[in-house]
């Protein structure tokens, strides 16, 4: 989980313009001069501290870096006896300066602080210095402070901006059940306007339920990483977390390992091999064939210790798989002329493995029309992403919406769906992006 840090404080100090000559300049300070007695008592600074902070005199000092004779004038001026508010209010402002330049926090946090509380600051400039201070706080890994500033800010402003930094700051305070409950409201707030989560939004609700071990919100946040953000990490997490939900059925190791070799650009040897084993198992050489062709291509298969293995398997996939090729148009006859529908199925889906969609969707289509089947919601799942791997998007959509099924089945007609509609590969990154 990467470290969210705010802008710079000192941009954030030069933004608001914090130097004393804001504070000085047009305000009064002491002279030999009668009050006007129908006036008011104005704020003021005394000669002898306005000697040493004149704004002429530290703006230069400043530009040349010579940083302790700023702060020898400002002990000075510190160390005159009865101050005002005010005088400590304009002492408090050229100490920020002081300290954003040479990088004392501690200094900047409790002259930031000063200056919000002496009461001085115009309704426009508190805003700004609130926020600063809840910067400053945040990047200083003060979290609990942070929220508390952030929170004022917002509360004062009306602005919803930096609720991303409340959540985040409760997340690195180590209050993770905070942080999750506020992003998933955000994120139904998304699914509700029909926007985009931010990615960042999307993985520290997964860290939030790892460090909670909340295992359903944890699959949550990836299933939205993979349907906005989708890469080869986060679909191996999904799929791999999918088996090992204590509900999820086994028959369906085949149909996950066949969402894999779509949704990633490169499986690993182990993954290639299982799915051209399982396809020889379920009478799908072509299926096997290809999966082996794709691991050799790849350079996953064919090398180290177990390269003979590996070689040994393909060509047993080959030979199969050339036969299967070469009569595949013979079984038809036989499959029809089954009690149940199984056989259509299953040579449906070696066309649909060949590239012949149409037909094979035809006879997987037919199979379930004739029935006897085990699990008639196992072959619509097989049906939707024949659709899918065939580019019929709407047709594998509506399919897929109708499969359900707590052992694994619903999930994959899910993440199918998700494979379907997925962003475009420039789209994903520029989403990230920003």
């Amino acid at each position: 989980m990467p470290q969210f840090r705010l802008a710079r404080i000192s941009l954030l100090l030069a933004a608001i313009g914090l130097n004393a000559a804001s504070a000085l300049t047009g305000a009064a300070y002491a002279q030999d001069k009668p009050a006007a007695p129908a006036e008011a008592p104005k704020d003021t600074v005394r000669p002898e501290i306005f000697k040493l902070v004149d704004p002429a005199q530290i703006k230069p000092l400043m530009d040349a870096k010579n940083y302790d004779e700023v702060k020898n004038r400002l002990a000075q001026a510190d160390a005159l006896p009865n101050k005002s508010v005010y005088e400590d209010f304009v002492l408090n402002r050229m100490r920020i300066s002081l300290a954003s330049a040479t990088n004392d926090n501690a200094t900047l946090t409790k002259a930031l602080e000063a200056v919000i509380n002496s009461g001085k600051l115009q309704a426009a400039e508190q805003r700004d210095f609130v926020l600063a201070l809840a910067n400053q706080y945040y990047n200083s890994k003060d979290y609990a402070k942070a929220i508390t500033w952030f929170n004022r800010y917002q509360t004062e402003t009306g602005d919803t901006k930096v609720r991303q930094y409340i959540i985040r700051a409760h997340y690195f305070n180590n209050d993770f059940a905070t942080a999750k409950t506020e992003l998933q409201k955000d994120l139904e707030a998304h699914q509700k306007a029909g926007t985009t989560p931010k990615v960042e939004e999307l993985q520290l609700l997964a860290n939030s339920g790892a460090k909670t071990k909340d295992q359903a919100t944890y699959l949550l946040a990836l299933e939205n990483l993979v349907r906005y953000y989708p890469s080869d990490d986060y679909w191996l997490d999904l799929l791999s977390r999918t088996q090992g939900k204590a509900s999820y059925s086994n028959r369906f190791a085949l149909d996950v390992l066949r969402l894999e070799k779509a949704a990633v650009s490169k499986m690993a040897a182990e993954e290639y091999t299982a799915l051209a084993e399982l396809a020889l198992l379920a009478g799908q050489p072509i299926e096997a064939k290809q999966a082996l062709d794709a691991g050799f291509a790849n350079g996953v298969l064919g090398t180290g210790n177990k390269a003979g293995e590996h070689k040994k398997l393909r060509a047993q996939a080959d030979k199969q798989a050339a036969d299967d090729t070469k009569n595949i148009g013979t079984g038809e006859a036989s499959a029809r002329k089954s009690k149940n529908g199984t056989g259509l199925i299953n040579l449906g889906y070696a066309y649909v493995t060949l590239g012949q969609f149409d037909k094979g969707i035809a006879l997987i289509q037919e199979g379930i029309a004739k029935g006897g089947l085990q699990n008639a919601d196992d072959a619509k799942l097989r049906l939707g992403y024949s659709y899918a791997l065939a580019g019929r998007k709407d047709d594998a959509i509506k399919t897929l919406q109708g499969v359900t099924g707590a052992d694994g089945r619903g999930d994959l007609a899910r993440y199918w769906i998700m494979w379907v509609n997925r962003p475009a590969a420039g789209a994903a990154q520029a989403q990230a992006a920003q």
